[in-house]
């Protein structure tokens, strides 16, 4: 809530599950990936419509730009400057316009789809930054900022002539390029000009994290520049100065001032909600996720006393046994092995075998996250290749073994475990995550559905449906962790409208996560983090999107009864791109259940 402005590229922005950054497979190995399926000839007239919202947009977001593969902003930097919300409003505005004429005379389907979600997605940013100027007070951490908009270029996917270009941003980002002011100037002019009673103000949960992790952005910023041999010069030093007078600053001015009181103003909350794809009250969506935590504990009720039997433990409690799972950990050397050598190959052969989905013909790529990328996004995420241009570059799963922001509660008990790898798996890389986003590059999806269709809804439902889709398959103890999983879902979709709605507190929310679900207190407390601080309703996706294609799966399964097929259903899902769910639901009524009713036999 309190960063510059709510980007159109939501992709960039989707913390807990996709985050900016640039990944870590080397270029020689991602390379033997088989040629993309040619683009159909529209693609090419959408994706020129497409580039006007881009360009329109691109001084306000380059480093999205950058990392997305668009050509020419790997030197640049956002625009913070004075008015730069009207100013970002107005060009987008422009830009709308300029699509609405396109629409008025385009007359393929499929183009004027794509205008119709360029056009909406221009309003919905348009009403993002107004209503964000009007209520809140902005505060930037300036450290995460920094690391994120560097990390996205100094990559072993980026050639090196682009790794090049990472000084130049880091000389913009101190004001050592011409005509550039130091970030963290700006930053400090944008909150002390809006000096107004009555704005929402950062938290101080936020802000002290901020503090806490400031070295450690420091040293991951020093280490990306050391890694690749490239000399920063002075521009390093001269961060490492701003950074230090930013954080004395905010400690100061900022802290003092910052609020211990998580609920938003409804305006605010409605908003959040309708960014990540929401469309319902949320206290509708707090009571289906009530029931959705009842039917999925009794479920883990009936799975737990079987793992027990199979262990020879006497406690049938479903936490209990979770709790006696995590007492078998893997060593923190070997966990990447385990994931890499062990589980994602054999997600592979199951998903082939049993007909899922269409699989790339290449391993997926997995690391441990670095110390500085751990406080930046303490969750498991997926960080995607560039979706423009790509020329063999991979994404990557990426797990966290601890969570900085816990204090001595920070290591992970909750992925370094055998059980407890199967399900993250499946979302974050096959069929989950990484089979979506590989699916756009591969299938030659239009941009305005990889970059502007998107929200946390259909990308977060997808990957917990294929969670779903592999539960049958995996041992007995995964399948109670998978569960454990899904009761996670259903709590974050009651959680978080309960704290922002003030219907709870975090500290009960905490208590709830560690003792119903089984979490950590590490995770728990990114949980809280997440709904109450770095992205509030963004944990209803999950479930809400889960919900979404799970209903659209059974009516189609009830509409072509035999002739119903779930792997052309699930590859005909991700031909789609990252359409909203109405109109997937749409695409599946009116085109996948005719193609498939025409079939003979």
């Amino acid at each position: 809530m309190h960063k510059p402005l709510v980007l159109a590229l939501s992709l960039a922005l989707l913390a807990p599950g996709l985050a900016l950054a640039a990944p870590a497979a080397p270029a020689a190995k991602a390379a033997a990936r088989p040629a993309a399926k040619p683009a159909p000839a529209w693609v090419a007239r959408s994706n020129q419509y497409t580039q006007i919202l881009l360009m329109a947009q691109a001084p306000f977001q380059p480093e999205q730009l950058s990392f997305f593969g668009v050509p020419g902003f790997d030197d640049k930097v956002f625009d913070y400057g004075p008015n730069y919300a009207s100013r970002y409003r107005d060009a987008t505005a422009k830009a709308r316009d300029e699509l609405k004429t396109k629409l008025a005379t385009e007359k393929d389907p499929n183009v004027r789809q794509d205008l119709e979600i360029l056009i909406e997605a221009a309003d919905d940013a348009i009403e993002a930054s107004t209503v964000n100027e009007k209520m809140t007070r902005p505060w930037l951490d300036v450290g995460q900022t920094v690391f994120g908009g560097l990390q996205g270029l100094l990559s072993d996917q980026t050639p090196a002539e682009r790794r090049a270009m990472a000084v130049k941003r880091l000389q913009a980002y101190v004001g050592m390029a011409p005509g550039s002011t130091p970030l963290t100037t700006l930053a400090r002019q944008r909150y002390d000009e809006r000096d107004q009673a009555g704005l929402l103000m950062p938290t101080q949960v936020e802000v002290q994290q901020s503090l806490d992790n400031l070295k450690t952005y420091q040293t991951g910023i020093k280490a990306l520049f050391d890694k690749y041999k490239i000399d920063a010069g002075p521009a390093l030093a001269q961060l490492d100065k701003q950074l230090d007078e930013y954080a004395a600053w905010s400690k100061s001015t900022v802290l003092p001032k910052a609020r211990t009181t998580y609920s938003l103003p409804p305006e605010l909350y409605s908003l959040a909600l309708k960014n990540v794809g929401i469309d319902i009250d949320p206290r509708t969506l707090i009571e289906r996720a009530q029931m959705e935590f009842a039917e999925t504990r009794n479920a883990m009720q009936q799975i737990a006393p079987l793992v027990a039997k199979e262990h020879g433990w006497n406690d049938t409690d479903y936490v209990a046994v979770i709790r006696q799972l995590k007492k078998t950990p893997i060593p923190d050397d070997k966990i990447e092995a385990h994931y890499r050598t062990v589980v994602m190959p054999e997600l592979d052969r199951l998903i082939a075998a049993k007909r899922v989905v269409e699989l790339p013909n290449r391993p997926m790529q997995m690391r441990v996250g670095t110390p500085a990328e751990n406080a930046s996004q303490p969750a498991p995420h997926f960080l995607p290749a560039p979706l423009v241009g790509n020329t063999g570059q991979q994404g990557v799963f990426v797990l966290p073994l601890s969570n900085p922001n816990a204090g001595a509660d920070g290591p992970y008990d909750d992925f370094n475990y055998p059980a407890g790898a199967w399900t993250l798996s499946a979302h974050e890389g096959r069929p989950g995550h990484e089979l979506q986003v590989t699916a756009m590059v591969e299938r030659g999806i239009s941009l305005a559905r990889t970059l502007y269709a998107f929200n946390s809804v259909n990308v977060e439902g997808w990957a917990l449906y294929a969670e779903a889709e592999m539960v049958p398959y995996e041992p007995l103890d995964g399948q109670l962790i998978a569960q454990q999983l899904r009761l996670l879902r259903a709590s974050r979709a009651m959680l978080d409208p309960m704290i922002n709605l003030g219907l709870t507190d975090r500290d009960t929310a905490f208590n709830w996560l560690v003792n119903k679900v089984g979490l950590s207190k590490a995770m728990a407390r990114q949980e809280i983090d997440r709904y109450s601080v770095n992205s509030p309703g963004q944990a209803g996706s999950y479930f809400y999107g889960y919900s979404q294609l799970m209903q659209l799966r059974t009516e189609t399964e009830i509409a072509l009864g035999d002739k119903f097929d779930r792997k052309a259903f699930n590859d005909f899902l991700l031909d789609q791109g990252l359409l909203p769910p109405k109109l997937l639901a749409k695409a599946v009524r009116e085109q996948f259940v005719p193609q498939q009713k025409a079939k003979k036999g």
